[in-house]
């Protein structure tokens, strides 16, 4: 009877149950008031969220809470996103929250996410399709405003480090409206020159500011971009789609340009390296074959060559005897076993003929007594009608010509009269 009754803990695992397999509950992005806030010695923290009519549980743990760039506090604003679910112990729902920013960007951090989302699901920011930065580039192409602090920390770090590399400016909004599509124009520009690698950026300033960074058409111009491209958009904290979707993310302009070239000083250092290890390798790889040419200079057999040749020679001809030695030996040791061989063949030989002669005789001896011709010198005759023996009179006819063979010839008549004994 008891057995329709549920637990406490059954109901509320199936509830977060519900919750954790509902996919509008996975990733919700909500904007509220702190309440009841506690900063917890494990780091996580714990508040309420709440607008003027209603209320909800949060707990945010600290992998994420570390990632917070401000101290949150009771009476924020704030916009997160997490997931709706269940808390067993309480059976109390509540969000768990994964990113948390102060209000005041509104919709522009939902737009972020949402196409940050897309962009990731897309494979936009897999690294199998970034593409690397060439070491030595010959042609620099700069994506930015044309005045600005961006385009001469670029240029003055390009020529700091690598005068080698030709920098060309392709000047660009970089703000306001007619930004995005300037920037997508201007990067598909530099995709129809000769460039080996395109600088995108510009100095820092507020979500707004930096927008067009974060529009899709300028996402996929980069991803679609044939040169690699290093985004280098704001300040060290700040991070746009841009930056995720380019071959390199760059914390500054400055920055960019240090990851686009090499140091020269530094080049040129590694050259002297280089050429003290190779100096130092070539005089120990000298050093080894003079000490080997010593050695064999003063060695025994360079000095007395001959002893060489002599010891051979002599070697020689010991195994010179000893071959004429085992030939001999072979020699003689096959004349005795041929001469033995050859009289035991003709002692066979003379044996079988012997042997076959006797049975010869016999046979022929058996065959003369069997032969018809034998028969024929003791006065007996054979009679034939066209080739066939005539056995029985009743085969003769008046009128057949019959030949009859004696011992010394053949008689041919012709049959007058067939006369049958009884």
């Amino acid at each position: 009877m008891n057995d329709k009754y549920l637990t406490v803990s059954q109901i509320n695992k199936y509830i977060k149950y519900k919750f954790d397999s509902d996919q509008n509950l996975n990733t919700v992005y909500l904007k509220g008031e702190i309440s009841n806030f506690k900063n917890h010695t494990s780091g996580h923290l714990y508040f309420t969220l709440k607008d003027e009519s209603s209320r909800i549980l949060a707990v945010m743990f600290k992998s994420n809470a570390m990632k917070v760039n401000f101290n949150p506090a009771d009476g924020d604003n704030v916009l997160v996103v997490g997931r709706i679910s269940c808390y067993e112990a309480n059976g109390a729902y509540q969000i768990y929250v994964d990113e948390m920013l102060q209000d005041g960007i509104g919709n522009l951090y939902v737009e972020f996410e949402k196409l940050k989302k897309k962009l990731n699901e897309k494979g936009y920011f897999k690294e199998e399709y970034k593409k690397p930065i060439p070491r030595f580039p010959k042609k620099i192409g700069v994506i930015t405003a044309s005045t600005g602090a961006a385009i001469r920390d670029i240029i003055t770090t390009i020529n700091r480090r690598y005068r080698l590399a030709e920098v060309i400016l392709l000047p660009s909004l970089v703000q306001g409206e007619g930004a995005k599509e300037d920037i997508v124009k201007n990067i598909k520009l530099a995709n129809s020159l000769d460039l080996d690698v395109i600088i995108l950026g510009r100095g820092g300033g507020s979500i707004e500011d930096l927008w067009a960074f974060n529009e899709e058409i300028v996402a996929d111009a980069i991803f679609n971009s044939t040169i690699p491209i290093i985004s280098a958009v704001g300040h060290e904290i700040d991070f746009t789609i841009s930056d995720y979707v380019a071959d390199l993310r760059a914390p500054t302009p400055t920055a960019a340009a240090e990851l686009a070239v090499p140091n020269t000083t530094n080049l040129i250092n590694d050259i002297k390296q280089n050429e003290l290890r190779l100096i130092k390798s070539i005089n120990n790889k000298l050093e080894l074959c003079k000490n080997k040419l010593d050695a064999l200079l003063g060695s025994y057999i360079l000095k007395n060559p001959v002893s060489i040749y002599e010891t051979k020679m002599q070697k020689l001809d010991v195994l010179t005897d000893k071959l004429v030695m085992y030939t001999n030996s072979l020699v003689d040791s096959s004349s005795s076993k041929f001469k033995t061989l050859y009289e035991k063949l003709n002692i066979y030989i003379n044996n079988l003929i012997d042997t076959k002669g006797y049975k010869f005789t016999s046979l022929i001896d058996k065959l003369e007594a069997l032969s018809p011709i034998k028969t024929l010198k003791r006065g007996y005759s054979i009679t034939t009608y066209n080739d066939n023996i005539i056995t029985n009179i009743n085969n003769l006819k008046v009128g057949f010509i019959i030949k009859t063979k004696i011992d010394n010839g053949e008689i041919t008549s012709k049959v007058m009269e067939v006369k049958v004994e009884k």
